[in-house]
């Protein structure tokens, strides 16, 4: 039998700050890459020339090629069948990107799980108690806490008020 691989792919760069990149992979997180803590975990030679990504101006030259992040500017060369160096650019697979890099907070996605959450337990129930009282499912419930699925608003008010017996109010500011 066939296995499907899932293999992680950056679709955009949003950001870059100083040593941070956010971008979006292809399961639609929006994650933040701490590039200086990367190449320092890499243990990068102090003579290779990845290190002139330590500066922030030369690391903000990335581009997206192959749904990975690469730079030209630094200076890698590889030899070919014929003993001819050519120059490529430098590259981080965005398996190890992905693995290095953290959610960007959306604030209120983040606190929408948390607050079902801090409810849920403070209700003494179980994801899955939660998620039979509320019509849908414990991994569902799971992936909302742990801010890795959007909610749908009528799903945030089946899982507040159907399932955890409380009133949800909605305030903008």
């Amino acid at each position: 039998m066939r296995q499907n691989i899932k293999i992680p792919r950056i679709l955009k760069i949003n950001w870059i700050k100083g040593f941070l990149i956010c971008v979006i992979f292809n399961n639609g997180e929006s994650r933040i890459i701490d590039f200086k803590q990367i190449l320092e975990r890499l243990g990068i030679p102090k003579d290779s020339p990845v290190n002139i990504l330590m500066n922030p101006v030369e690391l903000a030259k990335v581009e997206l090629i192959n749904h990975t992040l690469s730079w030209s500017n630094v200076k890698q060369f590889i030899t070919m069948k014929n003993n001819r160096k050519e120059q490529v650019p430098f590259e981080i697979g965005a398996d190890v990107l992905l693995k290095y890099s953290y959610p960007e907070g959306s604030g209120f996605k983040s606190k929408i799980g948390r607050l079902i959450r801090e409810a849920r337990i403070k209700s003494g129930l179980t994801q899955q108690e939660l998620a039979l009282m509320s019509g849908t499912s414990r991994t569902y419930i799971s992936r909302i806490e742990n801010d890795r699925s959007d909610i749908e608003l009528t799903t945030l008010i089946k899982i507040i008020e159907t399932g955890l017996g409380k009133h949800l109010e909605i305030k903008v500011k």
